[in-house]
């Protein structure tokens, strides 16, 4: 049995017509790697657990309830009386485009570190072995928590642990590109699997292919690279070598949602298993390839159910 624990931030969505009908669920991007990992990993093999703090509210209930239905432990998941969930809307204009809202400054997963139970995660933390955040992990948190956790995490990797970091920059929630850059740049050198997206890269660091990209990264001695580059494929560079893994065409396209965070649970799951990288990029694929089939972040269980056995 392996454990992979994933930290961050899950939000309420609103999705629809301001004012008129609005569809309610969940999303964020560990949490949605969380639950696809859930999915379609051996319950026997794999025990996927989640590190955030919700409220005590109904939704907030809600929520965590529907974790725990996908297979997702929710132990390390801290109660917050004082605060609740971050919540988003969605809204698309007669082009499709989405625009997004944000109201998540005083979600109580934004002060996690500050909850007077997180001595017992950072405690639980050191019996996984392998911890998983993103750059929104990061940017959600105050700036001192923020350099605080990354420390937490360079004592957690002594116990021997793996750590894997998807980039995942979004500016509106960083001061500046520099703020990101610095708390970047702090963290890799603990990484060992980086899951980058070559857009979010080339936004951060102005990288003009995949390979400045690779170059980059190698620079801080990251074990595994991995530049997922949409539907082209993702390329992967270990120990120097690198290969290209090609997607399988998708026809029918409905919603790009999910895609990366999706990739990552495929990904996570064979390797976690000690499955060779080209493998684990194929199995990010095949799931993230089924995910942009259908609407929303999270879609219908049963859509993904036969990739369990497809993935022991």
């Amino acid at each position: 049995m392996k454990n992979l624990t994933l930290i961050g931030e899950c939000m309420i969505e609103l999705n629809g017509e301001p004012f008129g009908v609005m569809r309610q669920t969940y999303g964020g991007d560990t949490l949605n790697t969380a639950t696809y990992a859930a999915r379609v990993a051996s319950p026997a093999k794999l025990n996927v657990g989640y590190v955030s703090a919700l409220g005590t509210d109904k939704l907030s209930q809600g929520m965590i309830e529907r974790w725990q239905a996908d297979g997702i432990n929710t132990d390390l998941v801290l109660r917050d009386e004082k605060r609740s969930a971050g919540l988003y809307l969605i809204q698309l204009d007669k082009q499709g485009e989405r625009t997004f809202l944000y109201w998540r400054n005083q979600s109580a997963a934004r002060y996690l570190l500050q909850h007077p139970d997180y001595n017992r995660v950072l405690s639980a933390l050191k019996n996984t072995d392998m911890i998983y955040l993103s750059g929104i992990s990061l940017a959600i948190l105050p700036e001192n928590d923020r350099t605080l956790l990354i420390e937490q995490l360079g004592e957690l990797k002594k116990s021997g642990l793996e750590i894997a970091f998807d980039s995942n920059f979004r500016p509106a929630l960083w001061d500046s590109r520099e703020q990101a850059q610095n708390c970047y740049k702090a963290l890799l050198p603990l990484v060992d699997v980086a899951l980058v997206t070559f857009d979010d890269e080339a936004m951060l660091w102005a990288d003009n292919d995949e390979q400045a990209t690779i170059t980059r990264l190698s620079s801080f001695n990251i074990p595994k690279i991995i530049v997922k580059q949409g539907s082209l494929g993702a390329t992967v560079c270990e120990k120097g070598k690198q290969t290209f893994v090609p997607t399988i065409p998708v026809e029918h396209v409905v919603d790009t949602t999910s895609a990366g965070d999706s990739f990552n649970a495929g990904f996570l799951v064979g390797y976690l298993q000690g499955k060779p990288l080209n493998e684990c990029c194929k199995q990010g694929n095949q799931l993230a390839g089924i995910v942009i089939q259908h609407q929303g972040a999270i879609i219908e269980k049963s859509a993904t159910e036969h990739l369990r056995n497809a993935f022991a």
